[in-house]
């Protein structure tokens, strides 16, 4: 039977000093891409991601370009050792532009000059908290914030696994929904350190914003359908990109969702490529079935690379 790969690409949060150094020494692949990177957008991206310092790299106007430069340089010095073609690509919000960049839907230098706008533009927006549930029971995330929204905005950023997600809003409302679904007998409530509610209604205005900015973009249709963040559905044409890219900084993220539709379209195999492994991880709790692979350094891509072979080749 034929294999159906799905590439992923990592959000915010995925960021570590040195990622993607050793890429760059190695693959000329993934120089050329931190190079563009160095030039579009006028800062020294390759000293952010190789160097820091952390405080530099945690800031939101430099974490989702440095994500996004290191996620297409593990691509490309992926695509440079081995000729695949995924069925689909997805990324986690700000990932999303690197399966979008993958599909053809994005040239390398629009990607960046995006990306950082919408960074710029994610990064003004103050205020609200964020905070992730872990094993809450069944139906008390709905109650809890039905609940605490008597007090204030609270809504669902991310929906990661079954057992993961990912509440946003007001700071006295996320901080009252936590409290109830520990009580509910959530197993973890962990307040994040985030400097903004995202994809909450705080970011609405950053997203119209974008909307700005995004109808004058030159894009292209999707090669391979990307399965995006709104609403989990696999997009091709270049005017629904236009419509969804905006609305993704104000809406949830609906990742669980995303790779249970790929598996349902027979999506067995899923490469996250970029730093960390977070990915891999909730789509393991998703469904245990499928098989992940990791491409974040020169090691794992090579055994990556190996194993694939191996299964689609019999090499």
């Amino acid at each position: 039977m034929t294999k159906k790969i799905a590439f992923l690409f990592p959000g915010q949060g995925s960021q570590s000093v040195g990622m993607g150094k050793d890429l760059y020494e190695s693959f000329e692949a993934a120089k050329n891409v931190f190079d563009t990177a160095d030039k579009v957008l006028g800062k020294s991206i390759t000293t952010l991601c190789f160097e820091g310092p952390e405080d530099d790299l945690k800031q939101t106007v430099n974490t989702q370009p440095c994500i996004v430069t290191m996620s297409i340089a593990a691509l490309e010095a992926f695509k440079s050792q081995l000729n695949i073609e995924p069925y689909a690509t997805a990324g986690h919000s700000l990932g999303e532009y690197c399966a979008m960049y993958s599909s053809g839907v994005m040239d390398l230098e629009t990607t960046l000059k995006a990306i950082q706008k919408r960074a710029d533009l994610m990064g003004e927006t103050k205020g609200g908290a964020m905070a992730a549930i872990l094993n809450a029971p069944e139906g008390s995330i709905e109650k809890a914030i039905e609940e605490a929204s008597s007090i204030g905005y609270v809504d669902v950023a991310n929906y990661n696994s079954p057992a993961q997600v990912v509440i946003t809003g007001d700071e006295a409302a996320v901080a009252k929904a936590g409290e109830l679904l520990s009580a509910a007998g959530a197993r973890r409530v962990v307040p994040l350190a985030v400097s903004g509610a995202f994809h909450s209604k705080f970011m609405e205005d950053a997203g119209h914003k974008f909307a700005q900015f995004v109808s004058e973009l030159d894009l292209n249709n999707a090669s391979t359908p990307v399965f995006t963040n709104v609403d989990a559905q696999a997009t091709i044409l270049s005017a629904e990109f236009k419509n969804k890219m905006p609305r993704q900084i104000y809406s949830s993220v609906h990742w669980t969702q995303t790779i249970q539709k790929m598996i349902a379209e027979d999506v067995d195999t899923f490469v996250e490529i970029g730093p960390g492994k977070v990915l891999s991880g909730l789509v393991k709790k998703i469904d245990a079935g499928v098989t992940t692979y990791n491409i974040y350094d020169k090691s794992s891509l090579e055994a990556v690379v190996e194993a694939l072979k191996s299964e689609l080749c019999g090499v």
